[in-house]
């Protein structure tokens, strides 16, 4: 899988005022956030969607930062290569995000980037309910991701320090989905990311 991940943006985090490296992420956000998320949104709709849902929250900019990146591994890899059955195997983007992100920004984003997956598996495995409400993708991705916890596995979930911040960003995202809306841009963001930064 590490042969699908797009190494460019990370020689450009390592280098530069912090300015500058929010700067080549945004730029890089907008060139590879065309793809669909889904049949509705695109990535880009998606991030900008979700950062929006935090903010309304009145979330902190470690929250918005990872709102807006969660899906970063989305972009990373090239799930369209021939190398990339992404129907039928699980790409893990969450942990290609969060990995690749660990190195540029603090632990506050990128932990709950890398357990907003097992976050939609905790929820719906807490309240059953909550299944219901996931979109068919999401609900096909649930099954390949693992589908609900053992015992065992949410036990280990909630020893995480930032499992409510991803339970949290598991919400937002779930909402992030919706066709034609409005919402402010990467750069209303800056600020929030910018802060992140290590």
């Amino acid at each position: 899988m590490n042969s699908l991940v797009d190494p460019s943006l990370a020689v450009e985090l390592a280098q530069g005022t912090p300015t500058q490296k929010v700067d080549a992420l945004f730029a890089y956000m907008e060139r590879r956030g065309q793809s669909f998320y889904d049949e509705v949104v695109t990535q880009l709709e998606h991030a900008l969607q979700c950062a929006h849902q935090a903010q309304q929250a009145g979330a902190d900019s470690e929250q918005v930062a990872a709102a807006l990146l969660h899906d970063l591994g989305h972009f990373l890899v090239d799930e369209h290569s021939e190398e990339a059955d992404f129907l039928t195997e699980d790409l893990l983007h969450e942990e290609v995000g969060a990995e690749y992100l660990a190195p540029f920004f603090i632990d506050a984003v990128t932990e709950p980037v890398g357990l907003h997956v097992p976050a939609k598996r905790y929820i719906c495995t807490v309240d059953k309910s909550y299944y219901q409400t996931l979109s068919r993708a999401s609900k096909r991705s649930f099954e390949l991701q693992g589908g609900f916890m053992s015992v065992e596995e949410k036990a280990a979930f909630e020893q995480n320090p930032h499992w409510e911040s991803a339970v949290q960003l598991r919400k937002w995202d779930d909402l992030a989905k919706e066709k034609d809306l409005k919402t402010p841009g990467l750069e209303s963001h800056r600020a929030a990311v910018q802060g992140c930064l290590k």
